[in-house]
């Protein structure tokens, strides 16, 4: 049985807490050390991507799990999880990563720089939110994800 009510709202609290802050960080570090975003641009980025994450933490969230049963499929280990969070976080970050960068007018060349470097980092970056996800789901102490909406 999937869950329902609360647990639903505290796992979109969860999941919203932990894109959020993860984005936050890893998105500002990113920026400045790499794509040689001022730090102006840099915050004014991290601000749109805000509201951006807020909307879309849940529906990650919700996607993310499905790439994790998808990856079970082929193997149970720990490394398929891991590449089912690589995979997922690449596949639907990308996009609004440079939809944001766009937005705050980072140039073309700063949006190509930026977007490629969090690919190439998300090797590692994907799989560390996958634990910090999981980490916040425990700490707001709900199960795998809701799919009723």
């Amino acid at each position: 049985m999937k869950p329902k009510g609360p647990f639903c709202l505290r796992n979109a609290a969860a999941d919203t807490f932990a894109m959020v802050v993860f984005c936050f960080i890893t998105g500002m570090l990113i920026e400045i050390l790499v794509s040689g975003m001022t730090l102006e641009q840099s915050l004014a980025s991290r601000l749109l991507s805000i509201p951006v994450n807020i909307a879309i933490a849940w529906p990650y969230g919700v996607f993310r799990d499905w790439a994790l049963r998808q990856g079970a499929k082929v193997s149970d280990s720990g490394f398929m999880k891991s590449i089912a969070d690589l995979m997922a976080y690449v596949a639907f970050q990308s996009p609004v990563y440079a939809a944001i960068l766009f937005t705050v007018g980072a140039s073309t060349d700063q949006i190509i720089t930026a977007v490629s470097s969090n690919a190439i980092v998300s090797c590692g970056m994907g799989v560390l939110y996958g634990y910090f996800l999981d980490y916040c789901r425990k700490w707001f102490k709900v199960p795998g994800y809701c799919q009723n909406a």
